[in-house]
């Protein structure tokens, strides 16, 4: 069985990154690692099996791409519970967010980190084939390799 087992996001201040994804994501820290920069990280959520790692980079880097040179998206999104507590959550921390959208049946909104990182939240409505209890079902049905 394969799966994504961590996700490495490049920052400029190990020290301030930590704290803000700490507070901000709720991640626990597992361990750190080197010196300088290449120095790193590594969280895990309280939910979840996907841990997260934050390095040490010398300039910031960007964690998005473009498609057609117009429309900006992220390597990856998150998920919650509740897309409107966690946005509201982080408005009163006084990060920066854009505006709750939905389209394509989710509602999304995007998030930056110190660094500048950008980072989408989305939740899915029930009857999209990506929906979190759709893939289960994918998965149940699926032969394992």
């Amino acid at each position: 069985m394969i799966r994504i087992g961590s996700v490495f996001i490049p920052v400029t201040d190990l020290e301030k990154a930590t704290a803000w994804y700490e507070e901000n994501l709720s991640v626990k820290k597992i361990d750190e690692w080197g010196e300088g920069v290449g120095k790193g990280a590594g969280f895990y959520f309280p939910k979840g099996s996907t841990q997260l790692g934050l390095v040490q980079v010398g300039t910031s880097q960007p964690t998005e791409f473009r498609v057609q040179n117009e429309q900006k998206n992220s390597y990856f999104n998150f998920l919650v519970d509740d897309i409107y507590a966690f946005y509201h959550e982080l408005k009163c921390e006084g990060v920066k967010t854009s505006e709750i959208e939905k389209f394509g049946g989710m509602t999304c909104f995007d998030f930056y980190d110190p660094d500048g990182n950008p980072f989408s939240v989305v939740n899915e409505v029930k009857d999209s084939p990506f929906h979190t209890d759709e893939i289960k079902k994918l998965q149940k049905h699926t032969e394992v390799r």
